[in-house]
């Protein structure tokens, strides 16, 4: 029986936030003590370079929230059901709350946790917070998940989404437990001297995603209109805050709905936005494999180039294609942790199509080197560029970078504030690049600009051939 002043563990994991916390508000409505905490298991170790650094961040500025709240962070390395085990053992701890994940082994840590937990005699509850609609609550009239986007869509456009909880008041225990120091976690390890350069285009936390979304709301009438553009600040920029759960789902939604009750005409198209978010985690719950194969296996013997170290890849990934708006987009990564929508996809569909590369070898490097990185959207936006996966483009939709950049970047702003080479006088952002990058790649801004590792008419001819041949072979 749960002693009614034993404190509840709250672990967190990608939901740094206090508001719109469902697991939070249910630990608080018991009015019993509540010990945040953070486990570096080896799931959070296996992370990237950037979204491990960026996760660091996150865990610095929620330390801070809830000291403010007058609560702490308790940080533990190890095994998550051995820390959690010796964290009750400490604490005479009751109960272990948290808010659920949907990457197939986040699952099974989680339910083998959940088991054992409950055989000694400790309750272990997980909430919804990281979606709107569970995975297991959408489906067609058969009764299966979505398998294509547009129907699914039109499925929960209209459904109710909770209102979003306030931030609680936090019981802190009467004793609290030994922490570990951040900082000799070391997160930022592998990030070298990346670190700096990106440093300037972060600000974490909840208090930063909110000013986020309020600025997003101001501009969100030309959302429809200028979200594709690369040279334009028409984008949500919130994507690194939902990727931590910095910022509640809800808080999303109910804010957009709002704006398009009161008239925003781009309201709608980025509600959509968030619901090809969710399809991408309903797809990775119900169809896992998503994550490291293709998910339509009829693509398992198309001729995919699969050496990462093959030097057009090497090329691709130092972002010296000799295409222009492909290198942009990939230097913007390198130096922001982002890349724009856009880019991400003709940054995609060249290395998949013009290069004929597997799409996991874009995936592995956008894991590593994107601050917003979620496996979910990384996973299902690489299959769908390929063409390998769900509701995907066509591989013979093959797009011209070129008329990519004529339409969406006319007077070259965004070249010219990531490419320098060739410019007397190049950006701050595009002289950044070379800061960042490994010493050992040996790069120059003042070198002169590569030619194309592969023409642009010969490597769609190579890759519409190798179509053709699957189709007929």
């Amino acid at each position: 029986m749960e002693n009614n002043q034993s404190p509840i563990i709250m672990w967190f994991r990608r939901d740094l936030r206090l508001s719109d916390h469902s697991a939070l508000n249910a630990a608080a409505q018991t009015g019993r003590p509540i010990l945040p905490v953070f486990i570096l298991d080896d799931l959070v170790q296996s992370l990237g370079a950037a979204p491990k650094w960026r996760l660091g961040l996150g865990l610095e500025a929620f330390g801070r929230s809830l000291s403010q709240a007058g609560s702490r962070l308790i940080l533990r390395r190890g095994d998550a059901l051995t820390v959690l085990q010796k964290l009750i053992a400490d604490t005479a701890a009751t109960a272990v709350y948290w808010s659920r994940a949907y990457d197939p082994e986040a699952v099974a840590r989680d339910a083998l946790i959940k088991s054992v937990l409950a055989k000694q005699g400790v309750k272990a509850k997980s909430f919804a917070g990281h979606l709107l609609f569970e995975p297991w609550t959408v489906a067609n009239q058969a009764g299966q998940p979505f398998r294509v986007f547009t129907p699914m869509w039109r499925s929960v456009q209209d459904r109710d989404v909770a209102a979003p909880e306030a931030a609680p008041t936090i019981i802190a225990p009467s004793r609290w437990p030994a922490s570990d120091n951040l900082a000799d976690w070391n997160l930022s390890k592998e990030m070298n001297r990346g670190a700096a350069v990106v440093a300037p285009f972060v600000r974490p936390g909840e208090s930063a995603a909110f000013e986020t979304l309020h600025r997003f709301l101001e501009r969100i009438p030309n959302y429809s209109r200028d979200r594709d553009r690369l040279d334009v600040q028409g984008t949500s920029d919130l994507s690194e805050y939902l990727s931590l759960g910095e910022i509640g789902l809800r808080v999303v939604w109910h804010a957009v709905q709002r704006a398009a009750m009161n008239g925003a005409k781009g309201a709608d198209a980025y509600l959509r936005q968030l619901v090809w978010r969710e399809f991408a985690y309903h797809l990775m719950y119900h169809t896992p494999h998503l994550l490291s194969a293709n998910w339509k296996p009829d693509w398992n013997m198309f001729p995919w180039n699969t050496d990462a170290n093959h030097p057009a890849v090497l090329a691709w990934r130092q972002a010296r294609t000799g295409i222009p708006v492909v290198d942009a987009g990939l230097r913007q990564m390198f130096v922001t942790g982002r890349m724009h929508n856009r880019a991400r996809m003709i940054v995609a569909s060249y290395l998949t199509k013009h290069l004929m590369t597997h799409w996991k070898i874009g995936m592995n490097w956008f894991a590593d080197c994107l601050i917003d990185w979620d496996p979910a959207s990384n996973a299902m936006g690489w299959q769908w560029v390929a063409g390998s996966g769900p509701d995907a483009s066509p591989f013979f939709r093959i797009f011209n970078p070129l008329t990519q950049q004529q339409k969406f970047d006319p007077d070259r702003e965004y070249l010219m504030q990531w490419i320098a080479e060739g410019q007397a006088d190049p950006a701050a952002t595009a002289l950044s690049y070379f800061q960042a990058v490994p010493r050992s790649w040996m790069l120059d801004p003042r070198a002169d600009y590569p030619s194309p590792v592969v023409d642009l008419a010969v490597g769609r001819a190579r890759a519409l051939a190798a179509y053709e041949g699957r189709k007929n072979g």
